[in-house]
């Protein structure tokens, strides 16, 4: 990892813990966080934003499979997370993301505790970043 983007990857983490927020995203000097639970935001930045990930250190509370296929998408280039999905993870080796995390888990699980997180579920079975991005567009649409 280069120096500004350790520089950025340190902004981004100091802004997820410092902020009652879910993702934090800094790159070239610029910080910005978002509160919003799932993957509406990344979603929202990839479609309309998307300078705002080529290239930039992204700090999230939790990553799924979807989270980091939209990420991968984006062009981020590195990532922190405390918890991270096994398919996430392997969907950034994969990419070649620098990525570092606290613990993996299996797939990460709803808000009520009782399954599957719906949007894990929904890209269980994709190979690649781009499958993903329909499933989850047209889960969100539904939202």
């Amino acid at each position: 990892m280069d120096k500004e983007i350790s520089n950025d990857m340190a902004a981004a983490k100091a802004a997820l813990a410092a902020n009652d927020c879910t993702l934090a995203i800094a790159a070239h000097g610029t910080l910005n966080v978002f509160c919003r639970r799932g993957v509406k935001d990344l979603l929202e930045l990839l479609s309309d934003n998307p300078q705002l990930l080529h290239g930039a250190a992204v700090a999230d509370k939790v990553v799924g499979k979807g989270a980091a296929a939209l990420m991968i998408l984006g062009k981020v280039a590195a990532v922190y997370t405390p918890v991270i999905s096994a398919p996430a993870l392997q969907f950034f080796e994969n990419a070649g993301v620098d990525i570092e995390y606290g613990t993996v888990v299996p797939n990460i699980i709803n808000r009520k505790g009782d399954g599957i997180c719906p949007v894990e579920s929904l890209c269980i079975n994709c190979t690649s970043p781009a499958d993903c991005l329909p499933l989850i567009k047209d889960f969100v649409a539904k939202w």
